[in-house]
């Protein structure tokens, strides 16, 4: 039997906010230098979205991309004035296992302190770009540590050619970075099927999967009393937006069920209860030892 609204767990729903130019899997056609040449959609797709949470009366996190925060400040005071929760998904939307350290440093400082000083309120929370701290990039949770950071969304415990950091824990847990400092850590959510676990937490996921798949993979992960995280992108509810020219991979990656994705979204909010990140982590159980990653 599938969950219902008003669940006894509740679960954390979030929004990457970036536009579609700036996806990795569009990096072939589009650099970073040409975004400012591009059709710029986040605002309106965003506000779709604010505008559905509203009527739902659900609160949400939203991960905020600090160059479309330099660009659209009153987007973020939006967020904020709507009672949603804000934070960093880094400046420049780049690979963290691709930056160096000390350009990692500076943006994540950079993109925390526009975001406070436009909403005027703490940003504890960070997401990296593509789910990219990876075996390669643990450094950079000694950074989110340094920062005033105090829980991340970042690991997702998956084998993927882009991201994934597997064996790590499938639910919350108290994360050591290397150098010893502690992050709250919501891993992207994975439903147990047999000995694999089958990627669950929304974007292109939500999008190829049916949404009985979603709704059963998800509700899995709440009936066996664990809460999941579920993300998505604005660019997800815009079937309209531009068609860039990439490799097949990446069109399928990118493109596939656009159509679909904010019915799907609605339905999902029905089906489930849900809270930012910050709301939700302080309601689960978390073992106090820390583990290393």
């Amino acid at each position: 039997m599938f969950p219902e609204r008003k669940e006894v767990i509740k679960n954390a729903l979030t929004i990457d906010v970036e536009d579609y130019f700036q996806v990795a899997a569009l990096a072939e056609a589009v650099k970073p230098e040409d975004w400012n040449a591009m059709e710029y959609r986040v605002e309106h797709n965003t506000d779709r979205i604010l505008e559905l949470l509203d009527q739902k009366g659900i609160k949400g996190t939203f991960f905020t991309l600090g160059w479309v925060a330099n660009k659209s400040p009153e987007l973020v005071r939006r967020i904020h004035e709507a009672g949603h929760e804000i934070a960093s998904h880094g400046y420049s939307h780049q690979l963290v296992y691709n930056q160096k350290p000390e350009v990692f440093v500076e943006e994540t400082r950079k993109s925390k302190k526009l975001l406070e000083d436009i909403a005027g309120t703490a940003v504890t929370g960070y997401r990296a770009a593509s789910y990219s701290i990876t075996a390669q990039s643990r450094w950079a949770l000694d950074v989110l540590c340094e920062e005033g950071f105090t829980w991340d969304s970042s690991i997702f415990p998956v084998h993927h050619d882009r991201y994934g950091m597997p064996g790590t824990p499938h639910e919350p847990y108290l994360l050591k970075a290397p150098n010893g400092g502690v992050l709250r850590e919501f891993p992207l959510s994975t439903c147990p099927i047999g000995n694999y676990r089958l990627p669950i937490a929304g974007g292109g996921y939500f999008r190829l999967y049916p949404y009985w798949l979603s709704r059963w993979g998800l509700g899995r992960i709440n009936r066996a009393g664990q809460p999941f995280i579920f993300y998505l992108h604005p660019w997800e509810v815009d079937p309209e937006q531009p068609r860039l020219k990439v490799s097949a991979i990446s069109r399928f990656r990118h493109y596939n069920n656009l159509n679909r994705c904010l019915s799907r979204l609605e339905h999902l909010l029905d089906d489930f209860s849900f809270g930012t990140v910050d709301e939700v982590l302080s309601l689960v159980d978390i073992p106090s030892e820390p583990v290393a990653v």
